[in-house]
């Protein structure tokens, strides 16, 4: 079997066997295929396509690629969550030790942020001592012991999809559906869980900006994931402006606690009961989405979601005194009101630049050995559809260095667009797919 044949097959609109994409991927990930030939064959993919076998196939040989975590120790069936990211996307943080404390085991692997927003893992950080540091034998016993654990994911894990997503992201071969699917279903399935339950994001802070295409690929990986024997749903969320009121990595955990305390914001609360029930309907522990709902609002308000919260931190190394008390979180030096421009109603929020802002103030990387300072963000005060008058409050910035506030507060405003008619405020669950 030579690249050379493949290519020109695929170039030419032909469909590629399984042999044929395990070889491309097993050779490619081992060095024997140079970049050049599968540069050549990213583009020949980008403009001809992949049916949905090739990208099953395609998925099957990037996940098969490295180490695939085996969870069959875990008792239960076990749900995984993945989002697509947005900004203030704070949702694993609430929804796994609400799901957790309902009865679904969570085995989860998450990663660092890259761009204007932190990840779960930099957000977990922000409680003193915590580490996703963790051999996968301490994970399994961590998980069938108190239902939740959390750790970092491997170099192991899917190698292949790092190298060719390094590959497509400087060869103009990123925006193709089997080839975005297949990266994040690679990793996922991967992992280990029996069932997942992906979050897609829509809008100007989504990594898809149209509903359609969000839908499009939401179906894609829903296609993937049962093909793979894991019984897959998503759920297409709103990223047109930032998910909750908190933007930046400690602000945003005590947004979470609060909650779980039910003192959440409600499109926050909404979106972890809408995912959260989808995994228990996974799970089996449900029988429709209303018992499920029912079940979750129940472990928050009898605590035992926060609860689950606590016992997580500590089996991490971190002090969950500050799961109880959120002032022992990383805090700012300052702390400045932006007062908004002008009288009228808030038409739209720029939500990409809201997460560049919080970059700007140190909350993000700006490259993999940027350190990110946790105590910094935004809370908004305001959000589309809402009404304000001139110099009322639209956010409070928490900030270190005030050269950087100063920036980041006059790109912030510029992320506000008002208007003298009222707005009608967009719903945040755009659909579900399973």
């Amino acid at each position: 079997m030579r690249m050379y044949d493949l290519i020109i097959k695929k170039r030419n609109g032909g469909v590629l066997s399984r042999d044929e994409i395990n070889f491309m991927i097993q050779s490619y990930t081992k060095g024997a295929i140079p970049d050049y030939q599968m540069s050549a064959m990213m583009m020949a993919i980008y403009f001809q396509g992949m049916n949905e076998e090739e990208t099953l196939n395609l998925t099957m040989a990037m996940a098969n690629s490295g180490e695939m975590l085996d969870l069959s120790a875990v008792k239960g069936i076990k749900v995984d969550k993945h989002s697509t990211g947005g900004v203030g996307d704070k949702t694993s943080l609430a929804l796994t030790p609400m799901v957790a404390a309902c009865g679904i085991p969570v085995a989860k692997m998450s990663g660092r942020g890259l761009g204007h927003t932190g990840g779960t893992i930099d957000k977990l950080e922000s409680f003193k001592g915590f580490s996703t540091g963790i051999t996968n034998e301490q994970f399994i016993r961590q998980v069938n012991t108190i239902g939740i654990a959390i750790m970092g994911q491997t170099a192991e894990l899917a190698p292949a999809d790092k190298k060719l997503y390094a590959l497509r992201d400087v060869t103009g071969t990123v925006d193709n559906m089997s080839l975005i699917a297949s990266s994040i279903m690679s990793k996922k399935l991967a992992a280990g869980a029996d069932a997942i339950v992906l979050d897609v994001k829509t809008g100007s802070g989504a990594f898809m900006k149209k509903l359609e295409d969000s839908f499009a690929l939401a179906k894609e990986m829903v296609r993937i994931g049962n093909g793979a024997g894991r019984n897959t749903r998503a759920v297409v969320s709103d990223m047109d402006q930032p998910l909750g009121f908190a933007v930046g990595n400690a602000l945003e955990v005590v947004e979470a606690i609060d909650t779980l305390k039910g003192k959440g914001p409600e499109d926050f609360t909404n979106l972890c009961l809408e995912l959260g029930a989808q995994m228990l309907l996974c799970g089996g522990v449900a029988s429709d989405e209303q018992q499920a709902k029912a079940m979750l609002k129940k472990v928050i308000e009898d605590g035992s979601a926060l609860t689950k919260l606590a016992e997580f931190v500590t089996a991490q190394g971190g002090d969950p005194a500050a799961v109880y008390d959120t002032s022992l979180l990383p805090k700012a030096n300052f702390v400045e009101e932006i007062s908004a421009p002008k009288a009228g109603y808030i038409s739209k929020i720029t939500c990409d630049e809201i997460g560049i802002c919080s970059l700007i103030l140190g909350g993000g990387r700006e490259t993999k050995e940027s350190e990110i300072d946790l105590s910094v963000g935004f809370v908004l005060k305001k959000k589309a559809g809402d009404f304000v008058k001139e110099g009322e409050c639209l956010a409070l910035m928490h900030g270190n260095d005030k050269d950087k506030m100063e920036v980041a507060k006059e790109r912030f405003l510029k992320a506000y667009t008002f208007s003298k008619a009222p707005v009608e405020k967009q719903s945040l669950i755009k659909g579900i797919i399973s």
